[in-house]
């Protein structure tokens, strides 16, 4: 299927793409207040949202679409062959960063984005014993 725009006004689009979502933003600014510190989409394989170095943690806020949620996920009705191939590549690139994580003695954590719309401060305080659990830091 041939795309409806130009190839400018493609690119203008996905430039104006961010790489933190809003809810990323409200869980770790939740986080940074409960006393946290960390790495917001540091540097490191896979990209995860929230990163502690000091003690081999990465947390993955894993949005229903992007990362087929078995709730919420589905595929688009039109262009479903790309859908279904770039959907299938994420859950695969979702393995492949638990497994290099795992190789290398890190803690991972995954919540995906619909805990958060359900119960919010559920969901940041299951985060914040995840972190407190696998870390000896001390929190308010």
């Amino acid at each position: 299927m041939a795309d409806k725009i130009t190839k400018e006004q493609r690119s203008k689009n996905m430039q104006a793409i961010k790489s933190q979502s809003k809810l990323e933003n409200k869980v770790t600014k939740a986080l940074w207040h409960k006393g946290f510190r960390f790495r917001k989409n540091a540097k490191l394989f896979g990209k995860p949202d929230i990163s502690i170095q000091k003690y081999k943690i990465v947390i993955f806020i894993d949005s229903c679409f992007w990362h087929c949620c078995p709730l919420h996920g589905n595929i688009p009705k039109s262009n479903t062959d790309f859908w279904t191939k770039k959907l299938a590549r994420n859950k695969t690139r979702d393995v492949e960063v638990n497994d290099y994580y795992i190789k290398k003695g890190w803690k991972i954590l995954r919540i995906w984005e619909h805990e958060f719309k359900q119960n919010f401060s559920l969901a940041v305080e299951t985060i914040a014993d995840y972190i407190k659990k696998n870390s000896d830091v001390i929190s308010n």
